[in-house]
């Protein structure tokens, strides 16, 4: 069972960063363009250049998309991971110490999820992968070099 599930870890790692990309541009287009229910859920955009709120939806919805397309994954999820433990500790941790009193769930799993990814880049299905200039002799030696994350 375990190989099975070794071999399939590059596209649970692709699957898991297309997700997470999508929803974090999401709120990024949500605060920017008053979609999907708007900022914070008024219906409402965040005003252009307002700090911080505007600027982390940028981030939200550029990080997001290029990590959702796995386009420079490793930067843009440092960019987004540093984006979400800024919010965490500046807006919701001064309410309480835990992310279930404060509000802060989302933002903690976002910059965990983002610390995650920059750490194992992008998985299977990126389009750095097409972007890579590798020989198939390459390819074939770092596929085999490839050795999953263990626990």
């Amino acid at each position: 069972m375990s190989g099975r599930l070794n071999s399939a870890q590059p596209y649970a790692l692709g699957l898991f960063r297309i997700v997470v990309g999508l929803l974090f541009a999401c709120h990024g287009a949500a605060s920017l363009f008053g979609v999907l229910g708007g900022a914070s859920g008024s219906g409402g955009t965040i005003e252009t250049g307002t700090w911080p709120g505007w600027y982390a939806a940028v981030i939200q919805l550029v990080g997001g998309g290029l990590v959702m397309l796995g386009l420079g994954t490793r930067a843009a999820a440092v960019v987004s991971s540093g984006s979400m433990a800024y919010a965490y500790f500046k807006v919701h941790q001064p309410g309480a110490l835990w992310p279930m009193e404060n509000g802060g769930e989302a933002s903690a799993m976002f910059c965990w999820a983002f610390l995650l990814l920059a750490f194992t880049g992008s998985g299977a299905f990126g389009l750095d992968r097409l972007f890579a200039r590798r020989t198939p002799e390459q390819e074939k030696a770092a596929t085999e070099r490839q050795t999953p994350v263990a626990a």
